[in-house]
């Protein structure tokens, strides 16, 4: 279908207000946003609008004023939360309003600055929007994030091409894995959450107690909670309303226990975090605890992404997804978490989702601990499978399930 980038454009704003946040009739919307991706917020604020929202609010960000900051602002300043406007956001969050985020960011934006400087910074960021971040992953509220071409991430992307075909290829990537080039890109998605709920259904019907991922540089097995839940693709919100967080999505994903996740495992993609690149990582864990970490390159910076609270160094999520998917059909390397833990199976530092595990919203935080999940101010996506990535679920009696092989999952059975 022979379609204007405009006209893809617009089917985009659509599918992310209708599928992506399932906006609400009476619903205030507040969007993040870097200022060269006016034209989509723009298109979004009128989809919005028209699905009867109340208010769109638009929190704009400059990328040269953040590396600015960081080149010529004082540890104060770095150190700095704006804690007048973080408590109005979580007010709307906590009253109901919808959360957008679009990611456009320079991968490698901050990879000049100091890892120290970023790392005081993010932890500081962290803290501050601790019940923000509560809010938006526990479900109180219906959110979605979704990315956009920009010329820097680009640049990043398609080195070796002109700027402005560059961005076209990734604009292109961009629609071809939300199914924007489907010729009925709501149907289409509709259609995906529909396989991707069997799928998940199938895994939950497993009641699994442990996976082991076996590829090169990896022999990892991640023992589960006992009450799991393998959630993906649309998430039921505290409000009622049914959303799809990521717009790309092919991941399914369940809760690690903090204290049974033993073995070696490397990463098969770059990671850009905190604006940096990290690459090459191999990690060594022991009852749960990260005990060796090494990586080829960016290993300072991980380092003080692990050192941000004593629950940094344990897992939180682990994911599986199908390298046939529409982000790995693409072949881009994306150096974006949104779209890179779509083209493989991964796992997260950090924070568990409660999403998860059963009973999680009764328990007394002692509880959940006990449980197996993990609390961190940090969730860090990072990418572990390929198309060399076997992975075996481990019943409770010790016997074993096939459930992906060579990075695709098993026939459904």
């Amino acid at each position: 279908m022979n379609r204007s980038f405009e006209e893809n454009l617009a089917l985009y704003a659509k599918l992310t207000v209708q599928e992506g946040l399932g906006l609400a009739r009476g619903q205030e919307l507040i969007v993040s946003a870097e200022i060269d991706q006016a034209p989509l917020v723009r298109l979004i604020a009128a989809e919005a609008y028209r699905a009867g929202a109340k208010n769109v609010e638009v929190l704009w960000m400059d990328p040269e004023i953040v590396v600015t900051r960081f080149r010529e602002g004082s540890d104060e300043a770095i150190q700095y939360t704006a804690n007048w406007l973080i408590d109005g956001v979580t007010r709307a969050f906590r009253e109901n309003a919808a959360r957008l985020g679009i990611l456009s960011s320079d991968p490698g934006l901050l990879a000049s600055v100091d890892p120290q400087r970023v790392a005081d910074s993010s932890r500081a960021q962290s803290l501050a929007r601790k019940e923000m971040s509560d809010l938006i992953v526990s479900g109180h509220m219906n959110w979605c994030i979704v990315g956009a071409a920009s010329p820097a991430w680009a640049r990043t992307v398609f080195p070796s091409l002109p700027e402005e075909e560059a961005v076209a290829r990734l604009w292109e990537a961009i629609f071809q894995t939300s199914r924007v080039l489907e010729p009925d890109p709501i149907a289409a998605w509709r259609a995906h959450c529909r396989n991707v709920t069997a799928r998940k259904d199938w895994l939950n019907g497993l009641r699994l107690d442990a996976l082991h991922f076996k590829g090169p540089g990896t022999d990892l097995r991640v023992g589960l909670v006992e009450n799991h839940r393998w959630v993906g693709v649309q998430s039921t919100c505290k409000n009622g309303i049914t959303c799809s967080p990521n717009i790309p999505t092919e991941e399914i994903f369940t809760m690690p226990h903090r204290a049974r996740v033993d073995g070696t495992v490397r990463s098969s993609k770059p990671l850009s975090v905190r604006g940096q690149i990290v690459d090459g990582i191999t990690v060594e864990f022991r009852e749960g605890l990260a005990v060796d970490v090494k990586a080829d390159k960016g290993l300072e910076t991980l380092e003080k992404l692990l050192s941000s609270d004593e629950a940094a160094k344990r897992l939180g999520e682990v994911a599986l997804v199908p390298n046939s998917g529409k982000v790995g059909e693409t072949g881009v390397l994306f150096y974006n978490s949104l779209f890179d833990e779509n083209a493989a199976s991964h796992i997260a530092f950090g924070a568990s989702y409660g999403e998860n595990l059963g009973g999680y919203e009764e328990m007394a935080e002692t509880e959940r601990k006990q449980a197996g999940a993990n609390d961190s101010i940090i969730h860090v996506d990072w990418m572990i499978g390929s198309g060399d990535m076997d992975v075996d679920g481990i019943l409770g009696d010790g016997s074993t399930h096939a459930v992906m092989r060579g990075g695709e999952w098993v026939q459904l059975s």
